[in-house]
């Protein structure tokens, strides 16, 4: 009987040594004259021990990691091929914690499935979504998703049925469907894992959207930074054109929908929906003043659907279980599961899929383990580099979009990046002004200018130079900007550095100039 190993290719993956396993193990198998093969997984989200390799056996599949290629020939004496005993050895992987605590829904294949496999796709229940929602009528479809509580997971929150219903009832030629993949939060990795560990999950994300709305072509816009995830993206794509999944009839029904991917060229704030539109009609990436809304007036003037990766990865399930099932997990108006990527100076970094309501301390200190240095947490940045720090005092925050509001700040992403006590907030703030700085799109005054006039006043206090009064001046620069820019950019900026004064004011009262001695 041939044995199933996997190694996974996903980027964080690839990054550490995984090819180099892969063709060691290929080479192990040849010249042994073993009966094995090789399946290319994506990642299982724990980034400590990868490369993860695993091996199929008649108990479940059993993981080694972190593996590299000099450890390989020892896993083939140790019986690695039916699970033997090694230093490396983890057991069952659905047995390591980590993987145990979740309630995988979204990420349910991701590391388990070859990502390319339709046969394995369909195996674990990939397409049954889609073949219920082509049993249902479009306005069915909507009222599913809208009742299953299902928000934007890019960071608005913003209710994914109401979105569908308003570009179904808008008048148009044309629909479409703008899956937006250009995940550019610092300590975010979802979408990646997403487009390279199971990408016809997100294919047919697009497709029951596209049915509910009346869309027939679709975009995914990523980053080029994302070089695998583009080249996976493209093969699934083919794969389901050619299985008659994308195309002029979807799996033999009367609903055509096709897609295609776009790359950006890198800008931070086309991950704005508008500034993506822009981009993606060759135009510069800059923000659209709002009203009109994409909904109405999107892609090339036409009614769109812009939604994030995770928010359309996340309906196959919800249509394939029901709304009700969805809605179950969660709390308040924040149901389903959301993605939690932990990053930043932590133990165990990665990708932990639960429902809504775990508190910010829980994440950090049970699911984390703490820091990697050991030193203790100083403050945790939610949100990407437009979130707001949260010191120890705030760890009894659950993960809710409304309760993360309460305390000014924001899930967005779902990115969690942890600091230790070495951290100088001042510095981060001032890295937040300066990213802004860079990022802007310079449309509007409050964001181009604003965060210009934020680095030199932070620099100010750094210095000494009248630190009371430029904590006033940053103040009211943050208020401007918060009430005046024209997107999330120059409008969030404000949150990780308010946060960092309000919380870490021990921080912003540098030593004061001393004078040169004469």
């Amino acid at each position: 009987m041939t044995v199933t190993i996997f190694v996974p290719r996903d980027a964080a993956s690839l990054a550490l040594g995984a090819d180099k396993v892969a063709t060691a193990i290929a080479q192990e198998i040849e010249l042994r004259g073993l009966d094995a093969r090789i399946v290319r997984n994506g990642s299982r989200g724990m980034a400590w021990l990868e490369p993860l390799v695993e091996v199929r056996t008649t108990t479940g599949r059993i993981a080694y990691g972190p593996v590299k290629a000099v450890d390989v020939a020892g896993l083939f004496d140790a019986g690695f091929l039916s699970g033997g005993d090694h230093p490396l050895c983890l057991g069952l992987t659905k047995e390591i914690p980590f993987l145990r605590q979740q309630t995988r829904l979204t990420f349910a294949r991701c590391g388990v499935t070859d990502p390319l496999s339709l046969d394995d796709y369909r195996h674990y229940q990939g397409l049954k979504g889609l073949e219920r929602a082509l049993a249902m009528s479009a306005p069915e479809i909507v009222q599913e998703v809208t009742d299953s509580g299902l928000r934007g997971r890019g960071g608005a929150g913003f209710p994914t049925g109401i979105k569908w219903k308003t570009v179904a009832d808008a008048a148009g030629p044309q629909k479409y469907i703008v899956c937006n993949a250009d995940e550019g939060d610092s300590g975010t990795f979802a979408d990646r894992m997403i487009m390279e560990g199971d990408p016809f999950v997100l294919i047919e994300g697009m497709i029951i959207a596209g049915i509910a709305t009346g869309a027939t072509k679709g975009y995914l816009y990523t980053r080029s930074e994302y070089p695998h995830a583009i080249e996976t993206m493209n093969a699934a794509i083919a794969i389901a054109r050619e299985a008659g999944i994308l195309g002029a009839s979807v799996m033999g029904s009367p609903y055509a929908f096709d897609m295609e991917v776009r790359a950006g060229a890198g800008a931070y704030v086309c991950g704005e929906e508008t500034s993506l539109l822009n981009s993606l009609e060759g135009k510069r990436g800059i923000v659209r003043a709002k009203p009109p809304l994409p909904a109405l007036k999107g892609f090339l003037e036409r009614p769109t659907v812009v939604n994030n990766v995770i928010s359309l990865a996340s309906v196959p399930v919800i249509m394939d279980r029901g709304a009700a099932f969805y809605r179950d997990f969660g709390m308040g108006r924040s149901r389903g599961t959301i993605p939690i990527q932990i990053a930043g100076n932590v133990k165990y970094g990665g990708l932990f899929e639960t429902a809504f309501g775990l508190t910010l301390g829980q994440i950090i200190d049970e699911i984390g383990g703490g820091t990697a240095t050991g030193r203790p947490v100083k403050a945790v940045q939610v949100g990407g580099p437009l979130g707001a720090y949260f010191p120890r005092e705030l760890f009894d925050t659950p993960f809710d979009y409304e309760a993360f509001a309460a305390r000014d700040g924001l899930i967005g992403h779902a990115g969690v990046v942890v600091f230790d006590d070495t951290a100088d907030m001042l510095k981060q703030a001032r890295f937040a002004m300066e990213f802004c700085a860079i990022e802007s799109c310079g449309k509007c005054t409050p964001c181009r200018i604003g965060s210009t006039r934020g680095v030199e006043t932070a620099d100010k206090i750094a210095r000494g130079i009248e630190p009371e009064k430029n904590k006033v001046l940053l103040a009211d620069l943050c208020n401007t900007m918060k009430f005046g820019s024209l997107c999330a950019l120059g409008g969030f900026t404000p949150y990780p550095v308010m946060s960092a004064m309000n919380h870490f004011p021990e921080d912003f009262a540098p030593t004061p100039l001393v004078e040169a001695a004469e």
